[in-house]
């Protein structure tokens, strides 16, 4: 009988045991401090916004000055500022168009749904309907890409499509890199069409 008695008790102990167990898993805690999700907010926020970049190209002006020249024009509908941060950047949530000039003052034009500037990096991210087009009649189409604007160059490792009007050819692959001014173009991978000019012999 003493033996049954403690064998109930062992039960109701561990029945007891198990049941605070359960209760105590519940997540009643309460972040604070450094622990809670930090909410980020822009420092700044400009409507139509335009930045414009320039580089010296060595030569004096007539007072005496650094002569510069315009080598990009940056328009936005809206640009949230967050250079308040450790790594800082700026976004564009409503889209953006950027004007490139080369040395002759020839201009290509980027559209894209959206955008990223990281200010440490000079690099710019461009995602959505990414469109380029030169004034000579290329056009390069695709979901994401990147401009290190320090190195003057753009690359992605999506997929892509590239029109030359000029030469009647049509490019389709996935992941290319390429300067600005269209001179050096390397892609990983292509398929698609292309048509050959042959030269007439007189």
């Amino acid at each position: 009988m003493k033996l049954k008695n403690i064998h109930n008790l062992i039960s109701i102990a561990i029945v007891i045991t198990m049941a605070m167990l359960f209760c105590s898993c519940a997540d009643n805690y309460k972040r604070v401090g450094d622990e809670a999700i930090k909410k980020i907010f822009p420092s700044a926020v400009a409507e139509d916004f335009t930045l414009t970049y320039t580089e010296t190209d060595g030569g004096k002006a007539d007072d005496g000055d650094s002569r510069s020249k315009i080598i990009a024009v940056l328009r936005s509908p809206i640009s949230n500022d967050f250079d308040n941060l450790d790594f800082p950047y700026r976004t564009f949530p409503k889209g953006l168009k950027v004007e490139f000039f080369d040395d002759k003052g020839m201009k290509s034009t980027v559209t894209a749904d959206y955008g990223i500037i990281y200010s440490k990096t000079n690099l710019i991210d461009l995602q959505g309907n990414v469109v380029i087009e030169t004034e000579d009649g290329k056009k390069l189409e695709a979901p994401q890409l990147y401009w290190d604007k320090g190195n003057d160059w753009i690359f992605t490792q999506q997929k892509f499509k590239y029109t030359n009007k000029e030469e009647g050819t049509i490019m389709d692959g996935e992941g290319m890199d390429f300067n600005r001014s269209f001179s050096f173009f390397h892609a990983n991978k292509t398929y698609g069409l292309m048509s050959i000019k042959e030269k007439k012999d007189d």
